[in-house]
C-alpha cells in the first residue's frame, strides 16, 4: 500500500500512524520482523532520521521491540494489538460523528444515514 504523506501532520507521526494500521490490519503479524530503517524509509519515502524517530516511538509503546542484533519485531502480545485496534475505531467513529455534526446532522439523522448506506451496500 502506498504511503500517503502529507502536510497536515508531523511525517513521524503519520508513519507511526501507517505502521500502527500494518499492523492492526495484519499486515505485520505478531512477531514478525519489520523491514530495517532504510528499507522502509526508502518505501516511505523519508528521510531514515525521520523513521527511525517513528519507530522509537513505537518502541516506547511496546507495540515493538528491538532485539540487538536481530532488528525490530511486532510484539507477540495480540491483546495490546486487539486494544489498539479498538482505540482506533473509537477514535474514527468520534472523526466521522464531529465531521457530520459540523455538516449539520444530528446523531440520530447520521445513525439513520449510516443504517441507510449498509443496507445499500448488502
Amino acid at each position: 500500500m502506498p504511503w500517503n504523506l502529507n502536510s497536515d501532520a508531523p511525517i513521524f507521526v503519520q508513519i507511526i500512524d501507517h505502521l500502527q494500521t500494518d499492523i492492526i490490519s495484519g499486515l505485520y503479524k505478531p512477531g514478525d520482523k519489520l523491514p530495517s530503517v532504510r528499507d522502509l524509509a526508502a518505501e516511505a519515502g523519508v528521510n531514515p532520521n525521520t523513521m527511525q524517530k517513528a519507530l522509537s516511538d513505537l518502541e516506547a509503546t511496546g507495540l515493538v521491540h528491538s532485539e540487538r542484533t536481530s532488528g525490530r519485531f511486532i510484539t507477540e502480545d495480540d491483546n495490546m494489538i486487539k486494544n489498539m485496534r479498538i482505540s482506533l475505531v473509537d477514535v474514527q467513529i468520534e472523526n466521522f460523528f464531529k465531521s457530520m455534526e459540523k455538516l449539520g446532522f444530528t446523531k440520530e439523522e447520521i445513525l439513520k444515514l449510516v443504517k441507510q448506506y449498509t443496507d445499500k451496500k448488502n
